[in-house]
């Protein structure tokens, strides 16, 4: 959950999920649509399918697997996690590279070439640092500590060289670009996507819903029927699900990593809904496996439909 997502975000999901599934032999045995409805407005959804998928995975062998091999076979698990995952639990001698390590590697061995291209030469930094002797003694507590190295000390502005129990080694700190590193490459700018979406309910105060295909963004979430996504703008209304007297209702901004999505919101209410998907009761919402871009439709739709 904290891949993506900030603590302060994730902890009331994280108790929740852990009521509902205890252990990884109750989230192997649930249904996937259980899991990805307790993981409703985390965003980044391939991660719950993953986290089944490996609970699954991971029942079916008996236990975790205890090496990095065995780690990086399961699903949705890449090099960090495993190299995380292998030295804090099990005391295997493994780097975890994540933001902050990243940081610090690249100060302590003065890696002045930008991210991501820097990243080969972050890795052999890590695995250089990860075979001092200390280090292979400790490889728990050693992981444990760059984090917080790079989390309290070795901080993106600012570095506090002077409490920095490597300063002596560092590279940065000698020559002075402590707080230029690790430089980047200019961000490409978000390109702009566009679609729309169709609030439609009936007299009896249902509304249309359907589910997204499996893979993909936002796979196997419920969401409002809608269009697919362009590059351009274009009159989406003709895309309806069913005629209807359709109003324009507003339009949703969301941003994803890669490209921000524009979607126009329209509404219309029919005597009987015949169009293909499913139907929910507007009230039993609330409960509905949404992602956090379709409530935003949800919202515009009731308030301005």
């Amino acid at each position: 959950m904290l891949q993506q997502t900030t603590v302060v975000a994730v902890v009331p999901y994280y108790e929740k999920f852990l009521l509902r599934f205890p252990d990884v032999a109750a989230l192997a045995a649930a249904p996937v649509e259980a899991v990805m409805q307790a993981w409703a407005g985390l965003g980044y959804y391939a991660r719950a399918r993953n986290l089944h998928r490996c609970a699954q995975a991971v029942v079916a062998r008996g236990g975790f697997p205890p090496d990095l091999a065995g780690l990086r076979s399961l699903p949705g698990i890449g090099p960090y996690t495993a190299a995380a995952i292998a030295a804090i639990a099990f005391g295997v001698p493994a780097v975890p590279v994540d933001g902050n390590v990243e940081r610090v590697m690249s100060r302590l061995a003065g890696i002045t070439a930008p991210l991501p291209t820097s990243k080969p030469a972050i890795a052999e930094a890590a695995r250089r640092a990860g075979d001092s002797p200390a280090a292979r003694a400790r490889p728990s507590d050693f992981a444990q500590a760059l984090f917080d190295l790079g989390a309290s000390v070795c901080t993106p502005t600012k570095p506090n060289c002077l409490l920095c129990p490597w300063r002596g080694h560092c590279v940065a700190n000698r020559l002075g670009i402590a707080a230029e590193l690790p430089r980047k490459l200019p961000k490409a700018k978000r390109p702009i996507r566009y679609g729309a979406v169709f609030w439609l309910t009936d007299a009896a105060g249902w509304v249309l819903l359907r589910k997204r295909k499996p893979s993909g963004l936002l796979g196997g979430m419920t969401e409002l029927p809608g269009t697919e996504w362009r590059s351009e703008p274009w009159d989406a209304v003709t895309e309806a699900p069913m005629a209807a007297s359709w109003r324009a209702a507003g339009q949703v901004v969301h941003v994803f990593t890669h490209f921000e999505l524009r979607l126009d919101v329209y509404s219309a209410q029919v005597e009987t809904i015949a169009a293909e998907g499913f139907l929910l009761a507007v009230g039993e919402l609330g409960s509905a496996a949404l992602p956090s871009l379709m409530r935003k439709c949800v919202a515009m739709a009731t308030r301005n439909g």
